[in-house]
Parts: structure tokens; C-alpha cells; sequence
């Protein structure tokens, strides 16, 4: 066995690493979001503030698929699909290569 043949699965492992770490944050940071504007969190901070940027920008394509009046539920719908779906996909995703 060559080691081209050793490496190929390491490297497979570790780009499912990779994929399902990113899909992770991605997730953990739209969920931290939700929770910060479910919890009231202070808009004017700093770090929350860069947690709801970065929701906004992962959540950007899933933006008024639901319309409703209650303003928590719209964020949790809003954010919680896109979490849910990284998620699924990474995950996916990664069990893909590992098995490769």
C-alpha cells in the first residue's frame, strides 16, 4: 500500500472535520442570536451586534419566507430554518467523505 493510499482517508476524515465545524459555528452563531434577541439583549453592544450581523448574513436567503406578527417567532423562524439546514447539510456532507 502506497502512502498516497494511507493519506487519502485522513485526508477525507479531515475536510468532514472541517465541514462539520463550519456548519457548526454557522449554526451556534444563528442560535446565539435568537436566544440574545429572545433574551432582549442590549442592540447597542458590541458583540451583540456581531452576532446579529452574522446571523443576518447566513440567514440572508430565508428572510420573509414567513410573514408574522409575533417579532420573536419571525426571528426564530427565520434564523432556526437556516441553523437547521446547515446543520443537516454539513453533517451530510461530512458522513459522505468519511465513508469515501
Amino acid at each position: 500500500m502506497s502512502d498516497i493510499d494511507v493519506r487519502q482517508p485522513a485526508n477525507g476524515r479531515r475536510a468532514a472535520l472541517t465541514i462539520c465545524t463550519i456548519a457548526d459555528m454557522a449554526a451556534g452563531l444563528l442560535v446565539l442570536w435568537i436566544l440574545l434577541f429572545l433574551l432582549d439583549a442590549n442592540q447597542a453592544n458590541a458583540f451583540v451586534d456581531f452576532v446579529q450581523g452574522s446571523a443576518e448574513l447566513l440567514a440572508w436567503w430565508s428572510q420573509d419566507i414567513f410573514t408574522m406578527d409575533t417579532e420573536g417567532l419571525r426571528v426564530i423562524l427565520h434564523h432556526g430554518l437556516p441553523a437547521l439546514l446547515y446543520t443537516l447539510i454539513g453533517h451530510g456532507i461530512a458522513a459522505r467523505l468519511n465513508r469515501v
